[in-house]
């Protein structure tokens, strides 16, 4: 019945895109929102007055540096379909881009899409963000959505989706990178009948804003993922635990819940199955450490927010003592159309141990702020100055943060590297959720050093001595340094900080934490010995994260 119904929604919402002439679609993902992509919208949809034209919201179109945008598609007698795109555009500007329907466009806000930025991306992530209404599930059905999860539940067993996730060769778009599907088959075969299913969406790395524009865009790719999941390992319940700082993505996820138990997509039953699968949401207080699998787990439950030590793993005892499979936004969001297409299909992207896309939200010195998806493998140089565009103004990047708190900084003499998790991990650095941060020449690496240094010592949970005691002394040797009062001893015995803290702490915010120190170290030391020796003039951390 749901195939059937499927169809009919398709067929309904493609003779809807047909009938009018132009579809313009307006970016309200929280970026442009801030920039009143809402009044214009608005102003838009006052302006059809009778034109063959549809008004519409989508999801994140990407650039955020020059919102709102607006894109405008023509629909033509043969078919196919021409685009234009606006950028920085004013409710005011509404009357002009309206009247530019049945004319030429209006050049001084052109924003042009032949550009390394739209061109060298490759969406999978991504591919409905930008092009559906994030608030309607007809659309997301129209763009083969939910299609993976109905051929998973009657026509797949359990085992042959894991199957298929393991051939793909995803791995966990988190940080850590563990194989999808070895995670899924530990959960699968862990005993008891109560599991759960939990999508990781505290994302608190700063400057990081991938899993945010993806609940805010395409809300409902993800809640597919998660019953795929479901079915796949033999859960009935799932959480997805967001941050409180993220309302727009929680008021859509809200909404595609609703709209996915209408239409017998989540619930009882589902597709006439005795498969049955609920979604809550949980959420975030705003700490970082929450972001732990088992510090995650112990707030859903109800408890402070701390890591406990593994083993046992979620795997085997999560959730009130349950399996407990805990994937993030974005690898809960490459599911379906791996489902859709095979997992030997995603398998042919990427690299040989870093196979598909990657989400990276751009920022800092960088003239292309925003939201792309690459092939793993696409190099720090062909992000930073062909889709990055480089930076404002031109000139050289001295380096790029990745990975977050628990990132390192790389410097441009590496920038050929492959993003890959082997190659950012030899570099001493990790891929991480997907923030990447720039830095021109006048950034100090040792303030960049102590920013992340500070932001770790905040969020810590104080639970093990090493982060808690080691984290505070970490900082205020940096701040020591960086304020030209360091000495060569400060230098040693940071080093030996960084060697304890990684080594003894708990869990993963502290054992990470020295990441950012460790790597400035490693490739600018000079910079540390110069402040010891006298002084040095750069640009503060607070700014360069800006």
């Amino acid at each position: 019945m749901l195939h059937e119904r499927f169809d009919e929604i398709t067929e309904k919402e493609l003779a809807a895109n047909q009938a009018a002439q132009h579809t313009v679609k307006v970016c309200v993902a929280a970026g442009c929102l801030s920039s009143q992509s809402a009044e214009v919208k608005a102003a838009l949809e006052k302006g059809v007055n009778g034109r063959s034209c549809t008004v519409k919201g989508v999801g994140c179109i990407g650039l955020c540096s020059e919102g709102p945008l607006v894109a405008v598609d023509e629909h033509h007698a043969d078919g196919h379909t021409s685009s234009v795109m606006y950028q920085n555009v004013t409710p005011a500007d509404a009357p002009a881009i309206m009247e530019a329907l049945d004319s030429e466009p209006v050049a001084r806000l052109l924003c042009p899409t032949d550009t390394p930025f739209f061109q060298r991306q490759r969406k999978i992530v991504l591919e409905n963000s930008g092009e559906i209404d994030p608030e309607r599930i007809e659309e997301y059905i129209a763009a083969a959505g939910y299609r993976g999860l109905l051929t998973a539940v009657t026509e797949m067993a359990p085992y042959e989706v894991i199957d298929q996730m393991t051939r793909s060769g995803l791995r966990g778009r988190g940080g850590g990178g563990y194989p999808t599907g070895l995670k899924w088959t530990t959960v699968a075969k862990a005993p008891g009948p109560d599991k759960f299913v939990i999508c990781n969406a505290d994302e608190g790395d700063p400057g990081a804003f991938m899993d945010r524009s993806v609940l805010e865009s395409d809300p409902h790719r993800v809640l597919e993922g998660m019953a795929i999941a479901a079915y796949a390992i033999g859960a009935n319940e799932g959480y997805v635990y967001v941050r409180g700082e993220y309302p727009l993505a929680v008021a859509r996820l809200k909404t595609a819940i609703r709209q996915a138990q209408r239409m017998g997509l989540l619930g009882n039953n589902i597709a006439g199955t005795t498969f049955s699968f609920n979604i809550n949401i949980r959420l975030g207080a705003g700490a970082f450490v929450c972001g732990e699998e088992t510090a995650l787990i112990a707030s859903i439950e109800g408890r402070r927010g701390q890591p406990r030590p593994r083993p046992p793993y979620p795997a085997e005892y999560g959730l009130w003592g349950k399996p407990t499979l805990i994937n993030n936004v974005e690898t809960f969001a490459n599911v379906p159309p791996i489902l859709r297409n095979g997992g030997d299909w995603y398998a042919g992207i990427g690299t040989a141990k870093s196979k598909g896309t990657k989400v990276f939200a751009l920022a800092g010195s960088i003239q292309n702020t925003g939201l792309i998806e690459v092939p793993m493998g696409t190099t720090l140089r062909e992000i930073v100055y062909e889709i990055g565009g480089g930076l404002p103004g031109g000139g050289a990047c001295k380096a790029v943060q990745t990975g977050g708190p628990s990132g390192g900084c790389i410097p441009g003499a590496y920038f050929e590297t492959p993003v890959d998790y082997e190659s950012l991990r030899e570099l001493g650095s990790i891929m991480g959720s997907g923030g990447m941060i720039v830095m021109d020449e006048t950034a100090s690496m040792v303030d960049v050093a102590r920013y992340f240094m500070e932001f770790c010592m905040t969020e810590s949970c104080g639970k093990c001595v090493p982060c808690r005691v080691g984290t505070v002394h970490m900082y205020n040797i940096l701040t020591q340094i960086y304020q030209g009062e360091g000495t060569p001893h400060d230098l040693e015995l940071l080093e030996k900080l960084c060697d304890m803290v990684s080594n003894t702490s708990l869990c993963g915010l502290g054992q990470s934490a020295p990441n950012p120190v460790v790597s400035t170290l490693r490739y600018f030391r000079d910079e540390y010995t110069s402040l010891i020796e006298g002084t040095a003039v750069s640009t503060p951390a607070e700014e360069v994260a800006l």
